[in-house]
């Protein structure tokens, strides 16, 4: 080694910067560093946000995906219990033609409560108050026995589950009153 090379090698300085002393285990303070300020944040602090953060996202996360399990769920039964209508109806013209006898009243029975026990429910009676989201009406009339719009006769049933229409009532319709006659010139 030559004389220059020597003091090109006094002239690297080495300078520790860990925060942490490794042989004490102890936080080192810098000497010629400023003191920390005082609203610094504290590191465990943010931890413990990011922390209560990540929870309540997958927390909401959770909740989002059963929710959705459960929308997916009553679209499959609602699907599965729209299909068997025309087989209610059927049932339900039988039984209104005495037809509805042995093993296929029976079968018609067993049908009917199965789908009320999955949570449909058939609507639609002569006397019900007529509410265009849940009755078709296919006929109108005025009668002065009626105070409201008034379904007078069910030509087929409604049905609904979890609180949606699966289908629509048929009915015909009572205004109270009689229809106000025009003028003619």
């Amino acid at each position: 080694m030559t004389d220059n090379d020597h003091s090109e090698a006094e002239d690297v300085k080495i300078t520790d910067n860990r925060k942490i002393d490794p042989e004490t285990g102890a936080p080192r303070v810098s000497e010629d560093a400023p003191e920390a300020p005082a609203s610094e944040p504290d590191p465990i602090a943010e931890l413990t946000a990011d922390l209560q953060r990540l929870q309540a996202e997958y927390s909401n996360y959770r909740k989002r995906v059963d929710r959705d399990r459960e929308l997916v769920r009553d679209q499959v039964i609602s699907g599965t219990l729209s299909e068997l209508l025309p087989i209610l109806d059927d049932i339900g013209r039988a039984r209104a033609h005495e037809e509805l006898e042995g093993g296929f009243k029976s079968v018609g029975e067993s049908l009917e409560s199965t789908v009320a026990r999955l949570g449909m429910k058939k609507f639609g009676e002569p006397g019900d108050a007529f509410d265009p989201m849940r009755h078709e009406a296919i006929a109108h009339e005025y009668s002065d026995e009626v105070t409201s719009s008034t379904c007078i006769a069910v030509f087929q049933p409604g049905y609904e589950f979890a609180g949606r229409v699966i289908r629509a009532a048929i009915v015909s319709v009572a205004d109270p009153g009689a229809p106000a006659e025009t003028e003619t010139v």
